[in-house]
């Protein structure tokens, strides 16, 4: 996958494999030490059924996505389902 800066990022829909519009995303985590990215964490659509997405949810109904999930970037994220 070719570099993309971060702020490119900012506000991009995210789209499961399977065509689901999971949300935007709403910022990246990672790794201080190390540098490493760990989740992509995405707000989501009103319209997602929340309990049949298989991604923990933060304490404020965010989905913690792996970066490990990341298949494609271009006009959507497109993460693994």
């Amino acid at each position: 996958m070719s570099d993309i800066l971060a702020e490119n990022l900012s506000g991009k829909s995210v789209m499961g494999s399977d065509g689901t519009e999971l949300g935007l995303l709403y910022n990246i985590t990672m790794d201080i030490k190390t540098g490493g990215l760990h989740d992509l964490i995405v707000e989501p659509d009103e319209d997602v059924p929340t309990q049949r997405i298989d991604f923990d949810i933060d304490d404020a109904g965010r989905f913690l996505v792996p970066v490990s999930r990341v298949q494609a970037v271009k006009d959507y994220i497109v993460v693994k389902r």
